[in-house]
């Protein structure tokens, strides 16, 4: 492998210039304030934690861990995903803390680069983990926050996609029963967790099932829509785990009606998420200006006893570099910069000028001017607009100024 140029980067990472940079801040603090106000209080975990323990709980394959070694020998691994951090939090420092706890958090996260699209190796993601509570109405605030969350980034048209693991699992249990045919149930999920419903088809069609089963099987694909959907998945399915899974999802739905958020939402029963890590409910975002999601969550109830303190658990997290690449974002009010232009004469009192400015909230930006450069720097901050009236003044970075201060000997008086 060639030796990276000195202007190089590692392949799936990336540099956030200054409007980017403003522009993803301003998007984690309007949501973080929303989580916020819903009781949700932000905490922020290590960016390496053990790979035993952290690593291994997280919901994210082995082969797209970051793993590194520490200096006694230990395996390390960048954080893949905040949810597992937050559980070992939760039962640790904070396992004298009664439940429910209601957490917030903003972090980058790294996985290794897939070959989709819309992937990265490092990315922001800010979320929730409302750790204590089963009910469905824990699983309704989840969602009806994701909305609100979504709102408040700036995404303007979107939809939720709810399903629920439990009623695939029945579903193929009852119709591919046995300890033998662990593998058809697995290959079948994974078909519907890549969107490939032609392939689940295929694989359907080449099973020994009798018709009546594979009718049973192939109807999952046709449960999409409203709150009709879950009485025609408790009619599909007689399997108790099943039926469990659809009447949980239809007192979600009452929750969300109630929150007045029912219409950006849609049942979707082959949407089933990591189904080796969500327990329940699972739901994803998709905006319309994009074509995969940007938020991602469900209900997770075995990750805390891995750490030692068993307790239900549900959450979600806002892809917020996607956001930040696909859609508008929030409006962000940003008042423009003072530049204040001084010379060697005049410095002190520039230098006051400038604290009892920024003293106030305003941005004030210095720059030592000479006696020759003054009028070239005062050309070039102020300019000629088409219409022969000054045109604002601009720097670096396409940096506009509000206004131009110079302090300077010339006329012995401040001009602006």
């Amino acid at each position: 492998m060639p030796k990276p140029k000195g202007f190089e980067k590692p392949a799936g990472v990336r540099d956030y210039l200054p409007h980017a940079a403003e522009k993803l801040r301003a998007i984690e603090r309007s949501v973080l304030d929303c989580m916020g106000a819903w009781g949700y209080r932000q905490i922020i975990t290590p960016t390496m934690e053990y790979y035993e323990t952290v690593g291994v709980a997280s919901s994210t394959s082995d082969q797209k861990l970051f793993k590194l070694l520490n200096n006694r020998g230990t395996t390390m691994v960048l954080r893949s995903d905040i949810t597992a951090p937050i559980a070992r939090v939760v039962a640790s420092l904070l396992k004298e803390e009664p439940l429910p706890l209601r957490l917030s958090y903003h972090a980058n996260v790294f996985r290794a680069m897939e070959e989709e699209a819309g992937r990265e190796a490092e990315f922001f993601q800010t979320g929730v983990e409302l750790v204590g509570d089963d009910s469905p109405e824990a699983d309704a605030e989840v969602v009806a926050l994701a909305i609100e969350s979504l709102k408040a980034a700036g995404v303007q048209s979107f939809k939720i996609a709810l399903g629920h693991v439990g009623f695939l699992n029945g579903l193929l249990e009852e119709a591919i029963p046995g300890e033998g045919q662990e593998d058809i149930r697995a290959g079948l999920k994974e078909v519907l967790l890549q969107r490939d419903f032609v392939g689940y088809r295929e694989m359907l069609t080449g099973l020994a099932l009798s018709e009546l089963q594979k009718e049973e099987l192939e109807g999952i694909l046709r449960l999409r829509g409203g709150k009709e959907i879950c009485s025609q998945a408790i009619e599909l399915s007689g399997n108790p785990e099943a039926k469990h899974a659809a009447e949980h999802l239809c007192a979600v739905w009452d929750a969300l009606e109630d929150y007045g958020v029912a219409e950006q939402v849609m049942i979707d029963l082959t949407m089933i998420g990591d189904f080796s890590y969500y327990t329940g409910m699972t739901f994803e975002g998709y905006a319309a200006e994009l074509g995969f999601p940007v938020c991602s969550g469900g209900r997770y109830d075995n990750l805390l006893q891995q750490f030692g303190r068993p307790a239900p658990a549900t959450g979600f997290a806002l892809k917020t570099s996607r956001i930040l690449d696909g859609v508008n974002g929030i409006k962000q009010e940003r008042v423009l910069p003072v530049l204040l232009q001084y010379d060697q004469s005049r410095r002190k009192e520039a230098f006051a000028e400038a604290a009892r400015l920024r003293s106030q909230g305003q941005s004030v930006i210095l720059r030592h001017m000479d006696d020759e450069a003054a009028a070239l720097n005062k050309e070039k901050t102020e300019g000629i607009s088409e219409s022969g009236k000054p045109s604002p003044a601009v720097g670096p970075l396409g940096t506009t100024y509000g206004e131009v201060l110079t302090f300077a000997e010339q006329k012995g008086a401040d001009q602006s």
